[in-house]
């Protein structure tokens, strides 16, 4: 198994602390944006879904750096983080009196993130909608935040490729962010996560990523991020070649890309092949680097969902939370498995599920049983 250096809990304040842009979520439920005239209000974003996950499912001591506009939207964000048990202490707060370095005026020239997603049904695609060029996140530069004191007491940090592209300096303050946590000893996660909505010149952002990899130690990524984030692509296989056949025209790409950054231990992607918008098969793998094995989950086919967002964040929370329990990878990618799939069961994007959850349904699935109502 990969030689992972997990830091004592008791050591550190922190078992996860996670950097990204956090939104907020109007879901118009089952009804298209355009013709919506009743929404509910959430929140999410990549990073932040880790957080959570290991926070509220997992049971860690987890907190987010992100920066938020003093408002009230921004403070329905914080309680809706709070809310999962995530400390909200480092949040760099924007005023909107115009007064400080941290600061803006209250006609919206900064403002919090918002997007509006339907959720899709049947042939019909889910759809998000961003609102983000002018948010908070976008105002943090290297110096920004004190990384020193943060890291100096965290197990785990991640960030992620949205974030690292959202404006000219998000690049700069995630490798002032890993670089410290790399002095400090901590593990860490990066999530190559590519949305031509945040960034379409993918030479651009394969420019990025390339400096921020090389500080990794858990790396995740699917096939379509491996060939827009960092320009590694998988060969052909024939679309009527068995699973196996594509897994292994996916490792040699894995195995080129532990080659160019012998830093990465562990690669992994959930698999979510779309049946139709609310129904998928799901499963996982993770790529020990160390031993060359590759790790999977068991498949889940023909599963009807409730919201697939957040389900790739869910897989990342689910394994990093096993590792951080000193499971193996074996277990870790089941973990992260059944932890996706159950939070996609659910609306939003962050997980409403607890480890027991996680632990029977990948008893469930392992088994290959049915699913019997709690009485």
């Amino acid at each position: 198994m990969a030689k992972l250096k997990i830091k004592n809990k008791d050591e550190c304040k922190y078992d996860g602390v996670s950097l990204g842009e956090v939104m907020m979520r109007i879901d118009p439920v089952d009804v298209p944006t355009a013709r919506a005239r009743v929404g509910r209000i959430w929140h999410g974003g990549g990073e932040t879904n880790v957080a959570e996950g290991l926070s509220y499912c997992f049971g860690f001591r987890t907190t987010v750096v992100t920066a938020l506009v003093d408002d009230g939207i921004g403070r329905n964000i914080e309680n809706q983080i709070r809310e999962a048990g995530v400390d909200t202490t480092n949040i760099v707060w924007f005023n909107n009196k115009s007064e400080g370095k941290f600061s803006t005026d209250q006609k919206g020239t900064l403002m919090n993130g918002i997007n509006f997603t339907f959720k899709g049904k049947g042939v019909i695609p889910s759809k998000t909608e961003y609102y983000r060029a002018h948010s908070a996140i976008r105002e943090l530069k290297p110096g920004d935040v004190d990384w020193n004191s943060i890291m100096s007491q965290t197990r785990f940090f991640n960030s992620g490729g949205i974030y690292t592209l959202i404006s000219p300096t998000s690049s700069q303050v995630a490798i002032e962010a890993y670089e410290t946590a790399s002095k400090h000893g901590v593990f860490k996660a990066f999530d190559l996560n590519y949305r031509s909505k945040v960034e379409p010149n993918k030479e651009k952002a394969r420019e990025i990523n390339k400096k921020i990899v090389p500080h990794v130690d858990f790396l995740v990524g699917n096939q379509s991020d491996f060939f827009d984030a960092l320009g590694y692509e998988t060969r052909p296989v024939d679309k009527d070649d068995s699973f196996d056949a594509w897994l292994e025209a996916y490792t040699e790409m894995l195995r080129e890309v532990a080659k160019d950054f012998p830093n990465l231990k562990i690669i992994g992607t959930q698999l979510r092949g779309a049946l139709s918008a609310d129904r998928i098969n799901w499963g996982a793998v993770l790529y020990d680097v160390t031993e060359d094995k590759m790790h999977k989950a068991v498949v889940r086919e023909n599963i009807e969902i409730a919201d697939r967002t957040g389900g790739g964040d869910s897989f990342a929370s689910g394994t990093t939370a096993a590792i951080l329990n000193g499971k193996d990878l074996a277990d870790a990618v089941q973990w992260g498995a059944a932890h996706g799939i159950l939070v996609q069961e659910t609306p939003g994007d962050f997980s409403m599920v607890k480890q027991s959850d996680v632990e029977s349904e990948i008893k469930r699935a392992l088994s290959g049983g049915g699913v019997s109502a709690l009485r």
